[in-house]
Order: C-alpha cells, then sequence, then structure tokens
C-alpha cells in the first residue's frame, strides 16, 4: 500500500483501527464505511497523478484536415480553453493541413506515437484512418474525433454537434425564405468522405423533401473549402443546372462560390453557411449569406480536454452527461 493508515484515515475521516481493520479484514467494518475508505484511497491516488502531471508536459497533437480559415477557429478555442486546466502543463502540437492524402495522414497520425497523451482528429471517415486509430489505441494514445466522426474505429469519443439537426434547421431557414418556389439548390460540402458534413446534408435533404419538395438538391463536392478548387466545382454545377439558385454550403468556401454565381451570371436567392470564421462574418454584414449554423467550439475544446484528462486518470469520472455542442442560427442581426 503506497498510502500510510493515518493518510488514509485523515481522507476518509475515520480512525486508523478502522482503516486497519478494512484493509487487513481484522474484523467487521460497515459496507458504507467501507466505500468510504474505497473512495479515499481512489482520491488519494487521483491527487497523486494530478501532482505528478502538473509537473511534467501533457502535449496533445491537433490533427486537423480543415480549409485555414477553420482551423483558426479551432486552435483558437482550444487555446482559450487550455486556462480551465491550469493545473496541468498541456501543450498543444498543431497540425492543420487544407489538403492531404489518406496514406499522408496516416503518417502524420502515427508519427505522434512516440510521446503524444492523445490525439484530437478531424479527418476522413475510412477504413486507413479506422486502422491507424486502432493502431495508436494499442500504444496507449487516445483519439478524440472533433467535428466529423469516424464511428467505426476505436475512437475515445466524438465530440461536436448533431450534424443531421443541424442541417435539418438550415432546411427549415431556407423553407422559410423562398417557399412555394421550384428551383435547384446547391448542397456544397468539402469532400463526400467527411462524416459530418454527409450527415448535415442527409439531415438537410430530409428537411427539404418535407418542408419544400420543390426544391431539388444538387450536391456539390470535392473542393475541400480551399477557395480555387471550390470556384471550379460550383461553376461546373452552375453550367450543369440552369435552375440552380440557392446555396447550402455545409463546408467553407463561400465567397469562392458567391463568385462562381457571378461568374454565371446568377442570382443566390437563399445562402446558408456552416461557422462564424472571419470570411463568414464579413459575408454575414454584407448580407451575400441569409445565416450562419454555428457551434459552440469553446464548450467543444472543453470536453476534449476533460475526456483525455480522464482516460489518463489525471481528473476524475464523473456523472457528467454531454451529448452534443449546441446549434446556433447566426444572422446579420446577432452577430
Amino acid at each position: 500500500m503506497k498510502f500510510t493508515l493515518k493518510q488514509i484515515a485523515a481522507q476518509a475521516g475515520v480512525s486508523k483501527a478502522t482503516v486497519d481493520r478494512a484493509l487487513h479484514g481484522r474484523g467487521a467494518v460497515h459496507a458504507q464505511t467501507q466505500r468510504r475508505i474505497d473512495q479515499a484511497i481512489r482520491d488519494l491516488e487521483l491527487q497523486e497523478r494530478t501532482s505528478l502531471a502538473s509537473g511534467r508536459t501533457i502535449p496533445f497533437d491537433v490533427i486537423l484536415h480543415t480549409p485555414d480559415r477553420f482551423s483558426r477557429l479551432v486552435c483558437d478555442a482550444l487555446i482559450d480553453e487550455m486556462s480551465k486546466f491550469s493545473a496541468f502543463q498541456l501543450r498543444l502540437r498543431f497540425h492543420c493541413v487544407e489538403t492531404i492524402t489518406t496514406n499522408e495522414m496516416r503518417k502524420l497520425m502515427m508519427k505522434c506515437a512516440n510521446d503524444s497523451y492523445g490525439i484530437i482528429l478531424k479527418a476522413k471517415n475510412n477504413a486507413v484512418i479506422s486502422k491507424t486509430i486502432e493502431e495508436l489505441q494499442k500504444h496507449r494514445i487516445p483519439v478524440v474525433t472533433l467535428v466529423t466522426d469516424v464511428p467505426d474505429s476505436k475512437r475515445l469519443r466524438y465530440v461536436g454537434m448533431d450534424n443531421i439537426s443541424a442541417g435539418m434547421t438550415a432546411a427549415y431557414l431556407m423553407s422559410q425564405w423562398i417557399k412555394e418556389a421550384e428551383l435547384d439548390v446547391a448542397v456544397v460540402l468539402s469532400s463526400q468522405n467527411f462524416l459530418g458534413e454527409e450527415q448535415r446534408v442527409q439531415g438537410f435533404c430530409q428537411g427539404l423533401k418535407s418542408m419544400l419538395p420543390s426544391v431539388k438538391p444538387v450536391w456539390v463536392s470535392e473542393g475541400y473549402g480551399v477557395d480555387g478548387m471550390t470556384f471550379d466545382v460550383m461553376l461546373d454545377a452552375l453550367n450543369r443546372h440552369p435552375n440552380l439558385k440557392a446555396v447550402y454550403c455545409v463546408g467553407g468556401g463561400n465567397a469562392a462560390v458567391l463568385r462562381a454565381f457571378k461568374q454565371a451570371g446568377r442570382e443566390v436567392l437563399s445562402y446558408i453557411g456552416h461557422d462564424v470564421d472571419e470570411e463568414n462574418r464579413f459575408l454575414l454584414n454584407d448580407r451575400k449569406l441569409n445565416a450562419v449554423i454555428q457551434h459552440d467550439l469553446q464548450s467543444d475544446a472543453r470536453e476534449v480536454f476533460r475526456t483525455l484528462l480522464t482516460f489518463h486518470g489525471f481528473v476524475p469520472i464523473t456523472d457528467h452527461k454531454y451529448a452534443f455542442s449546441k446549434v446556433n442560427v447566426v444572422t446579420p442581426f446577432n452577430i
């Protein structure tokens, strides 16, 4: 036993003799007293781990496959929330990429296997990434998926919003603005391989079917939210669909989408985007976007840290319940 009878007794609020009886079977101990002693030992162990952790650096790797404009939002939220865990010497190592192959992503993830205490991951949902997460878990390196999930993997958990609900919210808003119009709506994804974006589109299409059946969704993808690539795929879609007059952009690249509409000489009757980054803030103020679906990245960041620190035993397991972060609607009037 690493703790003395005196330490355990003081933590549990009982006598040393009672602790001795409980630990060594020297006599009967009430069940409630036994639970207090067991809890006291767990608390002492946690305090010891916390003390050790606070004296050394705890590195987490943040791997984000996303446009720069969104990675900046995520990184800022994580840095801001680090102050809530000031008892620990947290260190974040950022690996943010706009374009990357699956094999390159695997190599990047495995590079973190040397000394990482956990990976915060936004990546494509495929078998290679899932297998890589499993390999990392064998090295006791937990992975938390953020914003978009890899559900069939051994990731510790997903942190983010309910993407289907977000898509349904966008469909509801659009149904209020364009009513019975018969037109096509561009559903713009970074890529069809990001599960979070696919779920947003799923929710949006479900909503359209019931709330706005006269509007047909047209998928526009593989621009990866990168300005030039998004412009090209959007302009191609406009040339192929003459009735394309509204947009739900689940990823990024809204300025590029609007440029493509201008190039095609097409008016946008309704435009809904995601995330209040610098570009979208400007477009909202300029009334180029009707609304933006925004989720609480601060609470996401807080939950990520809590999850990873709990995994390592640095903070206690609690009854804290977390399902999804909030889905908020931002307009030019409440930005």
